[in-house]
């Protein structure tokens, strides 16, 4: 998504961009081919982006960070940038996790290591693989500070890439980090072959699950209608390109996780997000069963068909 961002950004020649990659010899290929060969394979990188190893590099003179790193090493990562930075400049989060173990969301973590500053979640249904393709497509920029949202709207939007503005940064960081949550479980339902009804059900009281726990946490319930509540679970409950759903579908056709999570090259954030949310329910008293299950498929070894089961036969109650 970071290589996406870039691309999107790099679009309006007035705007200077710096893409960023921790490994040396990742950006090295990158500079030469032009390509993102192990995550965005077949999509050009246009020359005016200035691809990097040297993070000092990549944040010197910068008016806007974008931050596109898994949750598990955001922490580490924002360690690294936090003695380069001397100033408050603004950070866009496109980041959808919970921490383990702090269950913060990533604005959270992100003004805990570089200090108090305005942060901006950019969120909603947006595969790279067709951001990158100039397929259309509309997101949600969110932050309290609505100013700054604004001119992040601006700053991205495209003739085919659309922001809207949103004040509830809870409800949009919160929604994109459930929604892998229940795209693992309707990849379980391809994965058992179980078809259209089981999965549209599922993606409903998933939903219904996703507001019953943001708003638990402070968040405004609309926001999960919105693009980065219904729009991002739909995309990822249905897309190929889901890491999450395709988690989950190799989950129900028998495979273990540790042999799934070997064999990918990307993180598919909603497995250690899982945890955090199954977690932070059990000691708020949230109601998860959905979360509950998926935690249960993914560490404690239940098997898929079984957990169906569990869901299918709890005792029956108004909708």
């Amino acid at each position: 998504m970071g290589t996406a961002c870039a691309i999107v950004l790099a679009e309006k020649p007035e705007q200077r961009v710096s893409l960023w990659a921790r490994n040396a010899d990742h950006a090295s290929e990158m500079v030469k081919t032009r390509e993102n060969k192990r995550l965005l394979p077949g999509i050009t990188i246009p020359d005016s982006v200035e691809v990097t190893s040297d993070i000092g590099a990549a944040v010197a003179d910068s008016d806007l960070l974008v931050m596109a790193v898994p949750t598990a090493f955001l922490r580490n990562c924002l360690s690294e940038i936090s003695v380069r930075l001397t100033d408050d400049r603004p950070v866009v989060s496109v980041i959808k996790g919970i921490e383990n173990e702090t269950f913060q969301r990533p604005s959270e973590i992100i003004g805990e290591v570089l200090g108090s500053r305005a942060v901006v979640s950019l969120s909603g249904p947006s595969h790279a693989e067709e951001i990158t393709r100039r397929l259309p497509a509309s997101v949600v920029a969110a932050s309290g500070d609505l100013a700054l949202a604004r001119r992040v709207q601006q700053t991205f939007t495209t003739d085919r890439f659309r922001v809207y503005t949103n004040v509830d940064i809870i409800g949009v960081e919160l929604a994109a980090a459930l929604k892998n949550v229940i795209a693992i479980a309707a990849g379980i339902c391809d994965g058992l072959g179980y078809g259209d009804n089981a999965k549209s059900a599922l993606m409903t009281r998933g939903l219904v699950e996703m507001t019953r726990f943001g708003t638990s946490l402070g968040a405004e319930a609309q926001t999960f209608t919105g693009l980065a509540g219904m729009g991002d679970l739909i995309t990822t409950c249905a897309s190929p390109y889901s890491r999450n759903r395709k988690v989950g579908e190799r989950l129900g056709a028998g495979e273990t996780l540790e042999e799934i999570l070997e064999s990918m090259d990307a993180v598919a954030e909603g497995v250690w997000t899982t945890r955090s949310v199954h977690e932070l329910a059990e000691q708020r008293g949230i109601e998860m069963p959905i979360t509950a299950e998926v935690f249960s498929v993914l560490f404690e070894d239940k098997r898929a068909a079984e957990a169906t089961n569990s869901l299918m036969m709890r005792p029956p109650r108004d909708e």
